[in-house]
């Protein structure tokens, strides 16, 4: 017998077993498939360049974004997080895999940018209430962790978002697009649980990043008297920016691939 599902945590903890071992890259078990990814640094893989992503030296550029207090999320070799760092960000960088992390490391020192702190393990757990890294953050930047994530975890991920984002503060990503030119599943939510797998990553559409983000920390308030119902609505998130990444050339000193949305929202000042 197991009956041991009592708590959200436990069913999420039960939804994650649905899926074969091998599609597991979310969680610390996926540890593993990401050392053996980055074992050879040699490899053609566009994003193993030392080089940021393009959208967000745009909206740094832009002034969109000031410096301020910033968590990666799966932040591989480090790029993102060490182009903050030399930009006044003051840098925690989150990823699941050690050979990644030590990547980062040897690239941080290089720079001397002794000012980012890199953390191993679940961001999920890394975040929580309580625990080192619960924030608030001016900056959560998502380069390539979300379209990783099966659907339920949608839910963790926006409590890391609710938990941690300052009120006022930004919240940017790149992950894979569907359609034309895009890259990643387009299967139904549904029928990746039914088949067990991620099948190397889920695409979206500007539309299904909107209806996932724009809505964190909407909330109704409903106050009812004996004779009167008042509703309160507050916003959310706003969206800034939602596009196709740009097409880099190698030569370029930016990481563009567009088969990537990248989107840029941020959260009402009133709330957290």
């Amino acid at each position: 017998m197991d009956r041991n599902v009592r708590t959200a945590d436990d069913v999420l903890a039960l939804m994650d077993g649905l899926f074969a071992p091998e599609a597991d890259r979310w969680t610390t078990g996926g540890a593993s498939w990401w050392d053996a990814f980055y074992a050879d640094r040699s490899k053609p893989v566009p994003f193993f360049a030392d080089k940021p992503d393009e959208n967000l030296d745009a909206y740094l550029r832009r002034g969109w974004v000031a410096p301020g207090r910033a968590l990666e999320l799966g932040c591989g070799p480090g790029r993102n997080a060490l182009h903050l760092a030399s930009l006044g960000f003051d840098v925690d960088a989150v990823d699941l895999s050690p050979a990644a992390l030590a990547w980062a490391r040897e690239r941080a020192e290089k720079a001397g940018a002794g000012s980012v702190r890199f953390h191993l393990g679940d961001a999920f757990a890394l975040t929580a209430a309580g625990a080192p890294l619960a924030g608030p953050y001016d900056l959560i930047y998502d380069s390539g962790c979300f379209h990783h994530l099966p659907p339920h975890r949608r839910i963790s991920y926006l409590a890391l978002l609710e938990r941690c984002l300052a009120p006022g503060g930004h919240f940017a990503l790149t992950c894979f697009a569907a359609g034309e030119g895009g890259m990643g599943s387009e299967l139904p939510d549904s029928e990746l649980y039914l088949t067990g797998g991620l099948h190397g990553g889920l695409a979206y559409t500007d539309d299904e990043l909107r209806h996932v983000f724009s809505s964190l920390t909407e909330t109704t308030e409903t106050t009812e008297t004996t004779e009167t119902t008042e509703t309160t609505e507050t916003e959310g998130m706003e969206e800034v920016e939602l596009r196709r990444m740009n097409d880099e050339a190698p030569e370029s000193p930016l990481f563009g691939e567009p088969f990537l949305w990248t989107a840029l929202f941020r959260r009402a000042a009133g709330q957290g």
